[in-house]
């Protein structure tokens, strides 16, 4: 028996050992690899227009501020959080607002967001049948984003274009099934938001997420049948790190590099048709 305790004592200690460990990588604040004076951030991005502004920062500011960029691109919006959350990425960029509280909400992630936002890119409604929104018919098919924060973003869209009525609906976080008014009979086909671009054959109309829409080589401004407006849009990109790393001098000047005067040219010159727009 005395032997089995010290055996049970000891893997006790051991496994609290381990779980300490585990507490500490998780809740030291510590982000990225240092080589020397140089400290390499790890950043996942969508690919058009995060990857693109994060290369610009690695390639042309970030020496300067003793850094390194490594981008880690991803299609799956449900991927960068729990990548971010478990330790993989020291920061993401692929987000708004509304879309991080919502997985905050569902998943339970520990996530601090920078403000003000990096970069906005206007939703739009595109169509191959239609290049008029007087011409969409009663009945038309429209494709729509299937998760919340971006279909409650796409409604707003229609609804700010007296297409359909909210009513009281947040628009937030409205979904399909809070539409109050619709008289031209609309049929909502919910997809994914990588895949809206290819639902254009097959609906009349698709509502598409501004970066999703530049991969697919559409512009809002020239194929847009309907854009959001910038004011007050509460959809800027942001740039999301683990609670508990947003003070680390790392982070803090990675911040300080997206809000530079340099990040916000590149954008205005890569994208001069306004398909991407400095946030602020």
């Amino acid at each position: 028996m005395k032997r089995i305790s010290i055996l049970a004592l000891a893997a006790a200690a051991a496994l609290s050992l381990t779980l300490s460990g585990c507490g500490l990588a998780q809740d030291s604040g510590e982000v990225g690899q240092k080589d020397g004076d140089v400290t390499t951030l790890t950043v996942g991005t969508s690919v058009t227009p995060h990857g693109d502004l994060f290369r610009f920062i690695d390639e042309n500011l970030a020496a300067d501020a003793g850094l390194k960029i490594e981008v880690k691109e991803f299609t799956d919006y449900s991927l960068p959080n729990r990548a971010l959350s478990d330790g993989e990425l020291d920061a993401n960029y692929f987000q708004h607002l509304p879309y991080l509280e919502s997985e905050i909400k569902g998943q339970g992630y520990k996530l601090h967001h920078f403000t003000p936002g990096v970069h906005l890119e206007p939703f739009a409604l595109y169509s191959k049948k239609i290049d008029d929104i007087a011409d969409l018919p009663d009945g038309a098919t429209i494709g729509i984003n299937n998760d919340p924060a971006n279909q409650g973003r796409a409604l707003k869209l229609l609804a700010d274009n007296g297409i359909i009525s909210l009513g009281d609906a947040d628009p937030i976080t409205a979904t399909i099934h809070d539409v109050a008014e619709n008289p031209k009979n609309l049929e909502f086909i919910e997809a994914e938001a990588a895949s809206l671009a290819r639902t254009l054959d097959d609906t009349d109309a698709s509502v598409i997420n501004g970066n999703n829409a530049l991969n697919a080589g559409l512009s809002s401004k020239e194929d847009g049948v309907l854009v959001e407006s910038p004011e007050d849009n509460p959809y800027a990109n942001i740039l999301v790190v683990r609670e508990g790393t947003q003070d680390d001098p790392e982070i803090q000047k990675l911040h300080e590099l997206t809000q530079s005067q340099e990040v916000k040219d590149f954008i205005e010159k890569t994208w001069p048709k306004g398909e991407v727009i400095p946030a602020s």
